[in-house]
């Protein structure tokens, strides 16, 4: 047993929001007790002490949709024509990225993210895997790599008609395996969802498929919706309706499943998505990125939407994430009143939700009963903090880096900035080896 006390507690808890000198006791891998240091220290005289040395004790965060396989684009040299359009973009570096995957690459693409969320204190994600040419025991080396590492992970394959009809079957089969394989498991650190690419990239027949295939698993579809303007377009004129419209005909909008993005939605989509309870995952610096738009994620909300937050791919910091949806939605709506409170909704609170709703346990808070997903974070206020201005506080004070110590699951994987049983400099020189040969056949 342990307790981690005398700093700055912020559970996210609704009954005990915050402490300037709160510990958390933890036996196993739950969360036994939270309180003040002091009344927790003489609760459990015989526990382990670890003094947080005035850091903030906070819930690891969840990232709500991810791209591990984007990680050796890094750095690419791309002899592709400039990008004119969404479109553009996939079939010039994701779709050619993906390619050439092995299933080599496919573990140190996620090794490397794994270390790096180690570092900035992500302790759950949802990742979204491609690798067409090695599709089958792709997620199987995802799962190695979380195990590996002790990330708590949800993971899936994104079925796609663009490379044949054998890999989408293949695609297929990867999912329900997975889903099948981690509801074998009982150690609640890996889930398995059904994914698909985009509408524009699955046609009716394979939809079919999809669908028969989930049959009788308890699980969800993790599936790009309306990213782009040219996913609309596809929908409207090959069948007649827009892309939330087309998920839903096919049931694939359900509180287990995670619509991703929804920048191009209309009111009516909006509506569905409310209805369905299908979680939405808003990617704000992926969106600029890719200059497909803004997400209407503050309309959604208003109109009862379950809407998390994600990267896709673009930074292992989901405080970053954090900033740039704060001020996106500012500048679009040119509304300086507008995603103080949304955001961190999105990022604590629909997060957690989505999640609980995949793993057996609880995350998200410090809460007796939840697991011990714990990090330490190096912030000291310069002004007065309490549970009233706690966000303003994390929103422009802190960054992923802060983190200095990440727990999941009641286990150490990180300690004052010192990984723990992780060989760094081994994996960062082979993910270089491999992503050098990757590059020669881009």
């Amino acid at each position: 047993m342990m307790i981690i006390g005398n700093g700055r507690l912020v559970t996210r808890s609704e009954a005990l929001p915050y402490l300037d000198d709160g510990a958390v006791a933890i036996e196993g891998n739950k969360i036994l007790a939270v309180g003040k240091t002091e009344e927790i220290r003489k609760q459990y005289p015989g526990a382990e002490y670890m003094d947080a040395r005035r850091r903030l004790i906070m819930p690891g965060m969840i990232n709500g949709h991810h791209h591990y396989y984007s990680t050796m684009a890094r750095g690419m040299p791309n002899d592709s024509p400039p990008a004119m359009k969404f479109s553009d973009i996939l079939k010039g570096l994701w779709w050619r990225l993906d390619k050439q995957l092995t299933l080599e690459d496919v573990y140190y693409s996620a090794a490397i993210p794994m270390v790096e969320q180690i570092k900035n204190g992500v302790t759950t994600v949802f990742d979204h895997h491609a690798s067409p040419y090695a599709v089958r025991g792709s997620l199987a080396k995802v799962v190695e790599a979380a195990d590996n590492f002790g990330i708590r992970s949800s993971v899936c394959y994104e079925v796609s008609d663009r490379d044949g009809e054998k890999a989408a079957s293949e695609g297929i089969d990867e999912n329900v395996e997975i889903i099948k394989l981690a509801q074998s498991r009982d150690d609640d650190m890996i889930k398995g969802m059904f994914g698909l690419h985009a509408s524009m990239t699955v046609s009716d027949e394979t939809m079919k498929k999809c669908v028969a295939a989930m049959e009788g698993l308890d699980a969800g579809f993790h599936v790009h919706t309306a990213e782009g303007i040219e996913d609309v377009e596809d929908s409207l004129e090959k069948y007649g309706k827009r892309v939330v419209e087309r998920w839903n005909d096919y049931g694939i909008l359900h509180p287990k499943s995670i619509a991703v993005h929804c920048v191009h939605v209309d009111d009516k989509e909006i509506d569905i998505l409310a209805d369905t309870k299908v979680a939405v995952v808003h990617n704000p610096e992926s969106n600029m990125g890719n200059a497909v738009g803004c997400t209407p994620a503050m309309k959604m909300m208003e109109r009862g939407v379950n809407v998390g937050l994600g990267t896709d791919g673009f930074t292992f910091d989901m405080f970053e994430s954090w900033k740039v949806g704060n001020l996106i939605h500012k500048h679009v709506l040119q509304d300086s009143k507008v995603a103080w409170g949304e955001i961190p909704t999105m990022l604590f609170e629909n997060n957690a939700r989505m999640a609980n709703l995949h793993f057996d346990g609880q995350v998200g808070k410090l809460e007796e009963g939840y697991y011990a997903d714990v990090i330490l974070v190096n912030y000291n206020p310069p002004t007065r903090m309490d549970e009233s201005n706690l966000d303003g506080h994390l929103l422009f004070g802190v960054s992923g880096r802060h983190v200095e110590t990440t727990m999941v699951n009641g286990k150490f994987l990180m300690i004052d900035r010192e990984l723990q049983n992780i060989d760094e400099e081994r994996i960062y020189n082979r993910a270089r080896e491999l992503s050098d040969a990757l590059w020669k056949r881009f």
